[in-house]
């Protein structure tokens, strides 16, 4: 069972694979971010002890369940929390990935460079 960080230029992924369902939701992450190229890199943090527990001490109260530990993907922008697997679903549903992710969208750069 590996423990997984993913980091990508400001914004890191903390991802296991624990269960079919978790592979899942990582593969939709990380497909994401390949599709949309951008630049990521994954580190098992199952031997890392600091990120792990990082991830834990960062994710709000709200988000963390009764029992247990957060359930991974767990998404950072620097310090900032983003969000989980249901809330990167919900922003990919809506076209608001990009700023779930607190990056600018591709749109955007080449609305700028029309302008």
């Amino acid at each position: 069972m590996a423990l997984i960080l993913v980091l990508l230029s400001t914004v890191s992924i903390f991802q296991v694979l624990l269960k079919a369902n978790h592979l899942k939701h990582q593969q939709a992450v990380v497909g994401f971010l390949e599709a949309n190229r951008i630049n990521f890199q994954e580190v098992d943090i199952t031997m890392l002890e600091e990120q792990r527990l990082w991830m834990y001490r960062n994710i709000p109260k709200e988000k963390k369940p009764e029992k247990g530990n957060p359930l991974p993907p767990q998404i950072f922008n620097e310090d900032r929390y983003c969000g989980d697997y249901e809330d990167f679903f919900q922003s990919k549903e809506n076209n608001t990935v990009f700023a779930f992710l607190g990056l600018s969208s591709p749109l955007s750069k080449t609305e700028e460079a029309v302008v």
